[in-house]
């Protein structure tokens, strides 16, 4: 996957232990794609939808219950009818990065699509080019979101409509891009990309499978519900989470410190604001993308295709909303990197909940599998299906061979300063979270005893041996999957570096970094 990529790293290690430099090839020609995959005996290729969100966490749902309002009929419809994975991640909770992870079933390391501000590495290949070179019609339809501003058409998809960047939640000079032609956005977006969507799918030939991405730009923030949607949630009480005081024993310098930060609880995006409220327009403007599924999913019915079409709806990343005294994404604990997995498709498999760990990067084998396409040699993640259509309601899904961890990966980024560059590993029970280029504690975790991630077991003696054998672990993975580089950009977008000269001052070393006075 190195071919053709311009890029400069730092070596995170190597064999003698020794940093040094390295670059890809500068202008290499990407190889030519290989598109023609093995076809699967047996396998009818089914229709599929894939529905992305913007930062949804993964209780963010109504059936959820992680607050005492927010609903989310056609979400928890999904739920119910289909399949839910609770233990459901992102490899990296940043828009790109695991935009990239969800097309290709790699890692941010492996392809190479570590940040928001800079162009796509020549020559990956995405799921859906394989879908199309296997006869299928394929859509996108939302928020691209890698390759910096372009809203250009990409490999792999028939049909095209996209918009630069970040996308506006109202009517916006820019508009979209449908199929190469500029055309003015007419109104809210998560409703017009809606009926983009019900418009392709309303005319496909019902004898030729087809597959389609709908990327909402919901629930980014700033967070703006449909006009009918404003207000809804004003009444209501919000639980703010324990762990956003400060000075929690054993939580890291550059966490407490991020609270005096753009994405800290104590100068937010280098302002004010109040995270009840905040929350409120969340799950109000996610109203409007759950009924826009509600529209399709009448559509797929009418049509006589909804039972036979797999839906999977998923979030890019998770949210924060105070946990840790923070907001927004990109560090390793739970509801920055956890988001919710839905999957319905009735003629494959029943309903029922899967506890196994997924990720993003799993996503790309699965849909291949749905198509009855062996996946590519390579690929990070694994095909889901089996661990659904073994039937999760009896428990049988527990059978299936699956991964027993999950690597987690964020590369600093110059324009967001206050997160340092995180890997982490997540076991069923423990999680150990690695930081790289700062003088700091790690932190481990025992996530059956303390789900909210509240106790460094590294802030006290007695864990050293579970951290280092999980340490040998992360390191091995990343030697075995090609990772032990750190990439290094040329600097692009503002830096949001502020502090707020009122607010809390820099937290104290920990304790255990202090050598007791000689007597």
């Amino acid at each position: 996957m190195t071919k053709g990529i311009d890029r400069r790293g730092v070596l995170l290690a190597g064999t003698g232990g020794a940093f040094g430099l390295y670059s890809f090839a500068a202008g290499a020609a990407p190889a030519t794609k290989q598109l023609k995959l093995r076809r699967k005996p047996g396998v009818k290729p089914k229709n599929i939808l894939v529905i992305l969100t913007d930062d949804h966490r993964y209780d963010a749902m109504g059936f959820m219950k992680a607050q005492d309002f927010g609903e989310t009929p056609t979400l928890d419809r999904l739920a119910r009818g289909g399949v839910h994975f609770r233990n459901a991640f992102v490899t990296t909770a940043l828009c790109s990065p695991s935009r990239a992870s969800i097309f290709t079933g790699l890692y941010a390391h492996q392809h190479r699509v570590v940040d928001n501000n800079h162009p796509i590495p020549p020559g990956l290949t995405y799921y859906p080019e394989y879908l199309q070179a296997a006869g299928y019609e394929t859509a996108f339809i939302g928020k691209w979101h890698m390759g910096i501003e372009t809203d250009s058409p990409q490999p792999g998809f028939d049909h095209w409509v996209s918009f630069k960047g970040q996308g506006n939640y109202l009517p916006h000079p820019d508009g979209l891009n449908v199929n190469g032609r500029h055309v003015p956005q007419k109104g809210y977006i998560t409703d017009e990309l809606t009926d983009y969507a019900l418009d392709w799918i309303g005319q496909r030939d019902a004898k030729k499978p087809w597959m389609m991405h709908l990327a909402h730009k919901a629930v980014h923030s700033e967070f703006i519900p449909a006009e009918r949607h404003k207000g809804r949630y004003d009444k209501e009480t919000f639980r703010y989470p324990a762990n956003m005081k400060p000075g929690v024993p054993g939580r890291p310098m550059w966490v407490e410190n991020q609270r005096n930060s753009w994405h800290g609880v104590d100068y937010p995006y280098h302002g004010t604001l109040d995270i009840a409220d905040y929350y409120k327009r969340y799950m109000e403007t996610l109203l409007a993308v759950d009924e826009g599924i509600a529209r399709i999913m009448d559509l797929l019915d009418q049509r006589g295709e909804l039972d036979d079409t797999l839906i999977l709806y998923m979030g890019d990343n998770g949210f924060m909303f105070g946990e840790h005294g923070l907001i927004d994404k990109r560090a390793a604990y739970e509801e920055s990197m956890r988001v919710p997995i839905l999957m319905r498709c009735p003629s494959l498999f029943g309903a029922g909940t899967v506890e196994h760990v997924v990720a993003n990067i799993d996503v790309a084998p699965t849909m291949l599998a749905a198509a009855g396409l062996e996946a590519p040699d390579g690929l990070a993640g694994s095909n889901m299906l089996p661990l659904v259509t073994v039937s999760p309601a009896s428990g049988g899904a527990a059978e299936v061979p699956w991964r027993k961890e999950l690597m987690y990966e964020y590369y600093w980024e110059r324009n967001f300063p206050q997160t340092p560059t995180v890997h982490a590993l997540r076991e069923d029970r423990y999680k150990y979270i690695h930081f790289h280029g700062i003088w700091d504690l790690d932190e481990l975790y025992d996530l059956a005893a303390d789900p909210h991630e509240n106790d460094n077991l590294l802030a006290r003696p007695g864990h050293e041996d579970l951290a280092e054998r999980m340490s040998a672990k992360l390191f091995r993975l990343l030697e075995e999957t090609n990772g032990m580089q750190i990439p290094l950009s040329a600097d692009a977008g503002e830096r949001n570096k502020l502090r707020d000269p009122n607010g809390p001052a820099m937290a104290p070393f920990p304790p255990s970094f202090f050598r007791p006075p000689h007597k």
